[in-house]
């Protein structure tokens, strides 16, 4: 069994910035690929971003890129998620998550870490 538990939500201004992390509790972090997905209240889950095992990073919404970045540092067992230039619309909870290699679905959640954005 692979624990996520993610760091870093809070309230920030408009524009301002915040970076979460997310450490796994496994050994092997570096064969796992992980994401970041965000649920914000009445509306669906929605993919923001993903990284392979070997490092390569997608986003899924235009309203993230270049602006939100994915990275991960396996020494740590940590992935991160920057993101700058924060909209009120970014408001959510903010989730992470994590799979063997690339299979699919993602298997592995963290509880999730709520991140406001007031304008």
């Amino acid at each position: 069994q692979v624990r996520m538990e993610e760091s870093g939500g809070g309230s920030v201004q408009a524009g301002g910035s915040l970076r979460l992390s997310c450490a796994a509790s496994v050994r092997t972090f570096s064969s796992y690929s992980a994401a970041w997905f965000r649920q914000a209240p009445g509306k669906e889950r929605e993919f923001v971003a993903g990284i392979s095992y070997i490092g390569g990073s997608t986003y899924g919404t235009d309203s993230v890129k270049g602006r939100f970045t994915i990275s991960r540092d396996n020494a740590k067992r940590t992935v991160y998620l920057q993101m700058s230039s924060l909209k009120p619309e970014d408001t959510a909870v903010y989730y992470c998550a994590a799979a063997y290699m690339n299979e699919r679905p993602y298997d592995y959640w963290g509880q999730g870490t709520q991140v406001t954005v007031s304008s």
